[in-house]
């Protein structure tokens, strides 16, 4: 076994995977004192230290699976999202990219790609984005229609909430999301327009708890799928080690003979 195939084997170990996870979740922890002006100005030092080691463990991580991988590793997204939350911790943070060092917070969407049951998650979700875009549509489709007759209906009494289309796309949204929908706004529409329930209830009913739980069921679905196919890979792999066995046992036992 060569270096770079012992170094990748390394890497892919649970206790290498642990210790990153590990440096990973303090690193957030980490940044997150630093947004106090009270514990920096205690520990700022050894905060900003503790930062330091971190990243560097972190670029140390990169440097060997680029080693053991070599072109592999751009060939894997999960690796070039590593290198690139990386290398934007590594860009200086003075003058006008002062803004890249609230980036640094990034680094904790590395557990992505290390927790094999997030990826899973994300995985799904990149997968049921097709199907999100058609039903995304539905709703912008929806929305429209529903905000051109609110500004029609209800305009010149409530123009703070249905003025104009803009205005009155945004209310829907709040009334979508049942945030102080009720009180908030229908209830004071239906005391100027006492049948203004009968826009609102099947607009609840069409967004809220069908094109929701639309977008909610495909991407249960594309997760459920990617779990099959990575058991289903899994299960291939432990097949095709099996024969492997038994192929050299037959060959041992016809040499035998």
């Amino acid at each position: 076994m060569t270096l770079r195939e012992k170094t990748d084997a390394v890497l892919r170990t649970n206790a290498v995977r642990n210790f990153i996870v590990g440096v990973i979740i303090f690193n957030a922890i980490i940044l997150g004192m630093e947004t106090s002006d009270a514990i920096m100005a205690q520990a700022g030092g050894l905060i900003i230290f503790l930062d330091g080691l971190c990243l560097t463990i972190f670029v140390i991580e990169i440097a060997a699976k680029l080693f053991a991988r070599g072109r592999d590793f751009f060939r894997d997204g999960w690796s070039i999202f590593d290198f690139v939350i990386v290398g934007v911790a590594l860009i200086p943070g003075n003058g006008g990219l002062s803004v890249l060092r609230a980036l640094r917070i990034l680094r904790v969407l590395r557990v992505i790609s290390v927790v094999p049951s997030l990826r899973r998650v994300v995985e799904g979700f990149v997968t049921a984005l097709p199907g999100m875009g058609s039903v995304f549509l539905l709703m912008g489709i929806v929305f429209y229609i529903g905000a051109v007759m609110a500004t029609k209906l209800f305009g010149d009494a409530f123009p703070q909430w249905f003025g104009t289309l803009g205005q009155s796309g945004y209310s829907l949204f709040q009334i979508m999301t049942l945030e102080s929908w009720s009180m908030g706004i229908v209830r004071p529409v239906m005391e100027v327009y006492p049948y203004a329930w009968a826009f609102f209830i099947p607009f609840i009913m069409v967004t809220t708890f069908a094109v929701v739980n639309l977008l909610v069921g495909l991407i249960v679905n594309s997760m459920q799928d990617a779990h099959a196919q990575e058991g289903n890979a899994a299960t291939d792999a432990y097949r095709d080690e099996v024969l492997a066995k038994l192929d050299a046992i037959e060959k041992r036992l016809d040499g035998k003979k």
